[in-house]
Protein backbone atom coordinates (compact mmCIF):
# COMPACT_ATOMS: atom_id res chain seq x y z
CA UNK A 1 0.00 0.00 0.00
CA UNK A 2 1.04 3.46 -0.72
CA UNK A 3 2.23 5.70 2.03
CA UNK A 4 0.41 8.82 0.78
CA UNK A 5 -3.42 7.89 2.18
CA UNK A 6 -6.37 9.65 3.01
CA UNK A 7 -7.80 8.87 6.05
CA UNK A 8 -11.20 9.13 6.55
CA UNK A 9 -12.35 9.92 10.42
CA UNK A 10 -15.92 8.02 10.48
CA UNK A 11 -16.21 9.38 14.33
CA UNK A 12 -15.99 12.88 13.04
CA UNK A 13 -18.69 12.49 9.58
CA UNK A 14 -20.95 11.03 12.51
CA UNK A 15 -20.66 14.07 14.41
CA UNK A 16 -21.17 15.78 12.09
CA UNK A 17 -24.42 14.10 11.30
CA UNK A 18 -25.33 14.13 14.97
CA UNK A 19 -25.02 18.21 14.49
CA UNK A 20 -27.03 18.51 11.49
CA UNK A 21 -29.55 16.09 13.37
CA UNK A 22 -29.95 18.59 16.03
CA UNK A 23 -30.51 21.53 14.08
CA UNK A 24 -33.23 20.48 11.96
CA UNK A 25 -36.77 20.03 13.19
CA UNK A 26 -38.06 16.44 14.30
CA UNK A 27 -39.30 14.38 12.06
CA UNK A 28 -37.31 16.09 9.25
CA UNK A 29 -35.01 13.79 6.95
CA UNK A 30 -31.73 13.89 5.82
CA UNK A 31 -30.43 13.47 1.98
CA UNK A 32 -26.44 13.43 2.64
CA UNK A 33 -25.01 14.40 -0.96
CA UNK A 34 -22.08 11.35 -1.90
CA UNK A 35 -21.80 12.22 -5.37
CA UNK A 36 -18.35 12.94 -7.09
CA UNK A 37 -17.21 9.69 -4.48
CA UNK A 38 -18.45 11.49 -1.57
CA UNK A 39 -16.55 14.30 -2.24
CA UNK A 40 -13.58 12.46 -2.49
CA UNK A 41 -13.98 10.44 0.96
CA UNK A 42 -15.70 7.15 -0.65
CA UNK A 43 -19.16 7.04 -1.68
CA UNK A 44 -19.47 3.47 -0.51
CA UNK A 45 -17.86 3.64 3.10
CA UNK A 46 -19.39 6.83 3.78
CA UNK A 47 -22.93 5.89 3.09
CA UNK A 48 -22.59 2.88 5.09
CA UNK A 49 -22.03 4.65 7.95
CA UNK A 50 -24.34 7.81 7.06
CA UNK A 51 -27.36 5.14 7.04
CA UNK A 52 -25.93 3.15 10.31
CA UNK A 53 -25.86 7.18 11.70
CA UNK A 54 -29.63 8.06 10.71
CA UNK A 55 -29.40 9.19 6.93
CA UNK A 56 -31.93 7.97 5.38
CA UNK A 57 -31.41 9.10 1.49
CA UNK A 58 -28.31 9.77 -0.96
CA UNK A 59 -27.80 12.14 -3.42
CA UNK A 60 -25.81 11.56 -6.35
CA UNK A 61 -24.87 13.26 -9.67
CA UNK A 62 -24.77 10.45 -12.40
CA UNK A 63 -26.67 7.40 -12.74
CA UNK A 64 -22.93 5.65 -12.68
CA UNK A 65 -22.84 6.57 -9.31
CA UNK A 66 -26.00 5.04 -7.69
CA UNK A 67 -25.68 2.15 -9.79
CA UNK A 68 -22.42 1.41 -7.83
CA UNK A 69 -24.07 2.00 -4.49
CA UNK A 70 -26.96 -0.46 -5.85
CA UNK A 71 -24.29 -3.18 -6.54
CA UNK A 72 -22.80 -2.36 -3.43
CA UNK A 73 -26.22 -3.59 -1.28
CA UNK A 74 -27.26 -0.03 -0.40
CA UNK A 75 -31.01 -0.21 -0.61
CA UNK A 76 -32.07 3.34 0.65
CA UNK A 77 -33.28 5.75 -1.65
CA UNK A 78 -31.30 7.65 -3.63
CA UNK A 79 -31.89 10.45 -5.76
CA UNK A 80 -30.46 11.81 -8.65
CA UNK A 81 -29.52 15.20 -8.19
CA UNK A 82 -29.00 16.14 -12.04
CA UNK A 83 -30.88 15.45 -15.18
CA UNK A 84 -30.31 12.07 -16.35
CA UNK A 85 -30.43 11.91 -20.66
CA UNK A 86 -33.73 9.67 -22.07
CA UNK A 87 -30.75 6.82 -22.90
CA UNK A 88 -30.23 6.26 -19.17
CA UNK A 89 -34.20 5.46 -18.11
CA UNK A 90 -34.30 1.84 -18.11
CA UNK A 91 -31.37 2.55 -15.61
CA UNK A 92 -33.63 4.20 -13.26
CA UNK A 93 -36.23 2.08 -12.81
CA UNK A 94 -33.50 -1.15 -12.62
CA UNK A 95 -31.54 0.70 -10.20
CA UNK A 96 -34.40 2.18 -8.16
CA UNK A 97 -32.80 5.71 -8.58
CA UNK A 98 -35.03 8.71 -7.71
CA UNK A 99 -34.61 11.76 -10.82
CA UNK A 100 -35.68 15.23 -10.65
CA UNK A 101 -37.59 15.79 -13.35
CA UNK A 102 -37.89 19.53 -14.88
CA UNK A 103 -40.17 19.09 -18.30
CA UNK A 104 -43.50 16.90 -19.48
CA UNK A 105 -41.50 14.97 -22.50
CA UNK A 106 -39.23 13.62 -20.08
CA UNK A 107 -42.03 12.29 -17.89
CA UNK A 108 -43.89 11.37 -20.59
CA UNK A 109 -40.77 9.10 -21.56
CA UNK A 110 -40.40 7.26 -18.17
CA UNK A 111 -44.07 6.70 -18.62
CA UNK A 112 -43.34 5.08 -21.42
CA UNK A 113 -40.43 2.78 -20.12
CA UNK A 114 -42.60 1.64 -17.15
CA UNK A 115 -45.36 0.73 -19.21
CA UNK A 116 -43.11 -1.16 -21.34
CA UNK A 117 -41.41 -2.97 -17.48
CA UNK A 118 -44.76 -2.58 -15.68
CA UNK A 119 -43.53 -0.61 -13.12
CA UNK A 120 -43.88 2.36 -11.22
CA UNK A 121 -40.98 5.12 -11.03
CA UNK A 122 -40.75 7.80 -8.34
CA UNK A 123 -39.81 11.31 -9.44
CA UNK A 124 -39.14 14.36 -7.85
CA UNK A 125 -40.04 17.75 -9.57
CA UNK A 126 -37.20 20.48 -9.94
CA UNK A 127 -38.20 23.84 -9.75
CA UNK A 128 -35.88 26.27 -11.23
CA UNK A 129 -36.56 29.45 -8.38
CA UNK A 130 -33.72 31.08 -8.75
CA UNK A 131 -30.24 28.87 -9.05
CA UNK A 132 -30.67 29.26 -13.12
CA UNK A 133 -28.97 25.86 -13.42
CA UNK A 134 -31.37 22.89 -13.74
CA UNK A 135 -35.52 22.90 -13.16
CA UNK A 136 -38.68 24.02 -14.89
CA UNK A 137 -40.22 27.62 -15.00
CA UNK A 138 -42.27 28.23 -11.79
CA UNK A 139 -45.25 28.78 -14.12
CA UNK A 140 -44.62 25.32 -15.53
CA UNK A 141 -44.40 23.66 -12.61
CA UNK A 142 -48.05 23.09 -12.01
CA UNK A 143 -48.66 21.68 -15.50
CA UNK A 144 -45.84 19.49 -15.22
CA UNK A 145 -47.27 17.87 -11.71
CA UNK A 146 -50.67 17.43 -13.76
CA UNK A 147 -48.73 15.53 -16.28
CA UNK A 148 -46.77 13.47 -13.56
CA UNK A 149 -50.23 12.91 -11.95
CA UNK A 150 -51.50 11.46 -14.89
CA UNK A 151 -49.55 9.05 -15.65
CA UNK A 152 -49.87 5.77 -14.65
CA UNK A 153 -46.06 4.35 -14.33
CA UNK A 154 -44.66 7.59 -12.37
CA UNK A 155 -45.42 8.45 -8.93
CA UNK A 156 -44.81 12.59 -7.76
CA UNK A 157 -41.95 11.09 -5.11
CA UNK A 158 -41.52 14.83 -4.30
CA UNK A 159 -40.76 18.03 -5.27
CA UNK A 160 -37.52 20.38 -4.79
CA UNK A 161 -35.25 23.65 -5.61
CA UNK A 162 -32.06 24.70 -5.02
CA UNK A 163 -30.44 27.85 -3.21
CA UNK A 164 -27.34 29.49 -5.03
CA UNK A 165 -26.59 31.94 -2.35
CA UNK A 166 -28.14 31.30 1.32
CA UNK A 167 -24.79 31.10 2.98
CA UNK A 168 -24.76 34.87 1.44
CA UNK A 169 -24.73 37.83 4.59
CA UNK A 170 -27.52 39.45 2.50
CA UNK A 171 -29.58 36.03 1.82
CA UNK A 172 -33.10 38.15 0.79
CA UNK A 173 -32.87 36.70 -2.66
CA UNK A 174 -32.94 32.77 -0.95
CA UNK A 175 -35.98 34.01 1.40
CA UNK A 176 -37.35 35.14 -1.97
CA UNK A 177 -36.98 31.76 -3.41
CA UNK A 178 -38.76 30.32 -0.68
CA UNK A 179 -41.73 32.55 -0.60
CA UNK A 180 -41.67 31.82 -4.79
CA UNK A 181 -41.57 27.72 -3.91
CA UNK A 182 -44.11 28.05 -1.24
CA UNK A 183 -46.55 29.71 -4.01
CA UNK A 184 -46.04 26.93 -6.15
CA UNK A 185 -46.20 24.24 -3.87
CA UNK A 186 -49.61 25.42 -2.49
CA UNK A 187 -51.24 25.85 -6.23
CA UNK A 188 -49.98 22.40 -6.88
CA UNK A 189 -52.52 21.14 -3.23
CA UNK A 190 -54.45 23.03 -4.48
CA UNK A 191 -55.16 21.56 -7.74
CA UNK A 192 -55.46 17.80 -5.59
CA UNK A 193 -51.99 16.64 -6.01
CA UNK A 194 -49.86 15.04 -3.46
CA UNK A 195 -46.34 17.18 -3.92
CA UNK A 196 -44.67 14.32 -1.87
CA UNK A 197 -41.43 14.96 0.06
CA UNK A 198 -40.55 18.82 0.06
CA UNK A 199 -37.15 19.98 -0.43
CA UNK A 200 -34.52 22.66 -0.67
CA UNK A 201 -32.39 23.85 2.51
CA UNK A 202 -28.64 22.66 1.66
CA UNK A 203 -26.00 22.97 3.87
CA UNK A 204 -26.15 26.58 3.90
CA UNK A 205 -29.71 27.12 4.44
CA UNK A 206 -29.39 24.38 7.35
CA UNK A 207 -27.11 26.64 8.85
CA UNK A 208 -29.15 29.81 8.04
CA UNK A 209 -32.90 29.31 6.93
CA UNK A 210 -34.49 27.06 9.51
CA UNK A 211 -37.85 27.40 7.59
CA UNK A 212 -36.58 25.62 4.16
CA UNK A 213 -35.84 22.53 6.26
CA UNK A 214 -39.58 21.07 4.60
CA UNK A 215 -39.62 17.68 5.12
CA UNK A 216 -35.93 17.02 3.98
CA UNK A 217 -32.89 18.58 3.87
CA UNK A 218 -30.00 17.73 1.88
CA UNK A 219 -26.33 18.54 3.27
CA UNK A 220 -23.07 17.88 1.97
CA UNK A 221 -19.97 19.56 2.64
CA UNK A 222 -21.05 20.42 6.17
CA UNK A 223 -21.04 17.09 6.99
CA UNK A 224 -17.79 16.52 5.79
CA UNK A 225 -16.31 18.92 8.28
CA UNK A 226 -16.57 22.41 6.83
CA UNK A 227 -18.51 25.10 6.04
CA UNK A 228 -20.01 26.34 2.73
CA UNK A 229 -18.83 29.70 2.33
CA UNK A 230 -16.44 32.24 4.45
CA UNK A 231 -19.74 34.07 4.85
CA UNK A 232 -21.37 31.39 6.65
CA UNK A 233 -22.01 32.25 10.50
CA UNK A 234 -19.44 29.44 12.42
CA UNK A 235 -22.10 28.57 14.94
CA UNK A 236 -21.37 24.74 14.70
CA UNK A 237 -18.31 22.60 15.87
CA UNK A 238 -18.11 20.74 12.80
CA UNK A 239 -14.84 18.21 12.17
CA UNK A 240 -12.44 17.44 9.07
CA UNK A 241 -13.56 13.89 8.23
CA UNK A 242 -10.56 14.14 5.61
CA UNK A 243 -6.89 13.68 6.91
CA UNK A 244 -4.20 13.31 3.72
CA UNK A 245 -1.16 11.72 4.89
CA UNK A 246 2.21 11.00 3.28
CA UNK A 247 5.78 10.18 4.02
CA UNK A 248 9.14 11.84 4.24
CA UNK A 249 11.34 9.49 1.44
CA UNK A 250 14.57 11.62 1.40
CA UNK A 251 16.07 14.34 3.28
CA UNK A 252 19.14 15.89 2.10
CA UNK A 253 21.49 18.86 3.39
CA UNK A 254 21.79 21.96 0.92
CA UNK A 255 23.96 24.78 1.05
CA UNK A 256 22.32 28.71 0.37
CA UNK A 257 21.49 29.02 -2.59
CA UNK A 258 20.24 25.74 -3.85
CA UNK A 259 17.60 25.74 -6.47
CA UNK A 260 15.00 23.46 -5.42
CA UNK A 261 12.42 21.76 -7.63
CA UNK A 262 11.25 22.68 -11.44
CA UNK A 263 11.56 26.19 -12.70
CA UNK A 264 13.84 26.73 -9.78
CA UNK A 265 11.44 28.88 -8.01
CA UNK A 266 12.96 28.23 -4.73
CA UNK A 267 16.35 29.30 -3.57
CA UNK A 268 17.73 28.10 -0.08
CA UNK A 269 18.71 31.46 2.09
CA UNK A 270 20.70 29.58 4.22
CA UNK A 271 22.05 26.18 4.36
CA UNK A 272 19.32 23.64 5.64
CA UNK A 273 17.77 20.66 5.19
CA UNK A 274 15.09 19.88 2.29
CA UNK A 275 12.76 17.06 2.85
CA UNK A 276 11.05 15.43 -0.27
CA UNK A 277 7.59 14.11 0.80
CA UNK A 278 5.83 11.35 -1.55
CA UNK A 279 2.86 13.06 -2.53
CA UNK A 280 1.90 15.44 -5.92
CA UNK A 281 -0.31 16.61 -8.05
CA UNK A 282 -1.20 13.46 -9.49
CA UNK A 283 -2.81 12.38 -6.18
CA UNK A 284 -5.16 15.90 -6.27
CA UNK A 285 -2.19 17.40 -4.07
CA UNK A 286 -2.74 21.12 -5.95
CA UNK A 287 0.79 22.42 -7.94
CA UNK A 288 -1.13 26.04 -7.18
CA UNK A 289 0.06 25.37 -3.43
CA UNK A 290 3.97 25.61 -4.75
CA UNK A 291 5.77 27.55 -2.78
CA UNK A 292 2.96 28.75 -0.64
CA UNK A 293 1.36 25.54 1.05
CA UNK A 294 2.43 24.11 4.49
CA UNK A 295 2.58 21.04 6.08
CA UNK A 296 2.48 19.62 9.54
CA UNK A 297 5.60 17.63 10.49
CA UNK A 298 5.99 16.52 14.49
CA UNK A 299 3.37 19.22 15.12
CA UNK A 300 4.84 22.22 13.55
CA UNK A 301 4.10 23.24 9.73
CA UNK A 302 7.11 23.68 7.54
CA UNK A 303 6.66 25.38 4.24
CA UNK A 304 6.77 23.90 0.81
CA UNK A 305 10.15 24.79 -1.18
CA UNK A 306 9.36 24.74 -4.93
CA UNK A 307 6.86 23.76 -7.34
CA UNK A 308 4.63 20.40 -6.37
CA UNK A 309 5.73 17.38 -8.56
CA UNK A 310 3.31 15.39 -10.33
CA UNK A 311 4.31 12.54 -7.22
CA UNK A 312 6.59 14.34 -5.36
CA UNK A 313 7.21 17.27 -3.23
CA UNK A 314 9.58 19.31 -0.79
CA UNK A 315 9.15 20.96 2.26
CA UNK A 316 12.38 23.49 3.89
CA UNK A 317 12.41 21.89 7.46
CA UNK A 318 15.65 23.51 8.50
CA UNK A 319 18.88 22.25 10.26
CA UNK A 320 18.06 22.28 14.05
CA UNK A 321 14.95 19.80 13.72
CA UNK A 322 14.85 16.55 14.65
CA UNK A 323 12.89 15.54 11.61
CA UNK A 324 13.88 11.79 10.49
CA UNK A 325 13.47 9.64 7.53
CA UNK A 326 9.85 7.94 7.15
CA UNK A 327 8.38 10.38 9.33
CA UNK A 328 4.69 10.93 8.82
CA UNK A 329 3.45 14.19 7.18
CA UNK A 330 -0.11 16.11 7.08
CA UNK A 331 -0.81 17.72 4.45
CA UNK A 332 -4.42 18.82 5.45
CA UNK A 333 -7.06 17.50 8.20
CA UNK A 334 -8.11 18.59 11.19
CA UNK A 335 -6.35 21.17 12.82
CA UNK A 336 -3.55 21.54 14.28
CA UNK A 337 -2.22 20.95 10.50
CA UNK A 338 -3.64 22.86 7.70
CA UNK A 339 -7.06 22.45 6.85
CA UNK A 340 -9.32 22.09 3.65
CA UNK A 341 -10.35 25.25 4.38
CA UNK A 342 -6.72 26.93 4.57
CA UNK A 343 -5.40 25.24 1.43
CA UNK A 344 -8.50 26.41 -0.91
CA UNK A 345 -7.83 30.02 0.16
CA UNK A 346 -4.43 29.49 -1.00
CA UNK A 347 -5.68 27.96 -4.24
CA UNK A 348 -8.49 30.89 -4.71
CA UNK A 349 -11.30 28.01 -4.69
CA UNK A 350 -13.34 26.21 -1.93
CA UNK A 351 -12.84 23.07 0.44
CA UNK A 352 -15.20 20.69 -1.88
CA UNK A 353 -12.61 21.08 -4.79
CA UNK A 354 -10.02 20.13 -2.44
CA UNK A 355 -10.65 16.98 -1.22
CA UNK A 356 -12.77 16.14 -4.73
CA UNK A 357 -9.25 16.65 -6.11
CA UNK A 358 -7.40 13.47 -4.19
CA UNK A 359 -6.98 11.11 -7.33
CA UNK A 360 -7.99 7.57 -6.88
CA UNK A 361 -4.42 6.15 -6.69
CA UNK A 362 -4.71 7.68 -2.93
CA UNK A 363 -6.37 4.80 -0.76
CA UNK A 364 -8.89 5.51 1.28
CA UNK A 365 -8.32 4.13 4.98
CA UNK A 366 -12.01 4.50 7.01
CA UNK A 367 -10.80 4.99 11.10
CA UNK A 368 -13.12 5.49 13.99
CA UNK A 369 -13.08 6.53 17.00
Amino acid sequence: MRTTQAIIHLDNLIHNIEIVKKQIPPGVKICMAVKADAYGHGAISISRAAIDAGVQCLGVAAVEEAAELRDAGIACPIILFSLPLPGEIPALFYYRIIPVVASKEFVLLCNQEGKRNNSILDVHLKIDTGMGRIGCHPEDAAAIAQTIKECRYVNMGGICTHFPGSDLKDNSFAHSQVRLFDNIIQQIKENGIDPGIIHAANSRAIINMPEACYDMVRPGILLYGYYPSKEQKRSFNVKPVMELKAKISFIKTVPPDTPISYGMTYRTKRMTKIATISVGYGDGYSRLLSNRGEMLIKGKRYPIAGRVCMDQCMVDIGLTSDIALYDDVTLFGPPPAPTAEEIADIMETIPYEVTCLITKRVPRTYVAA
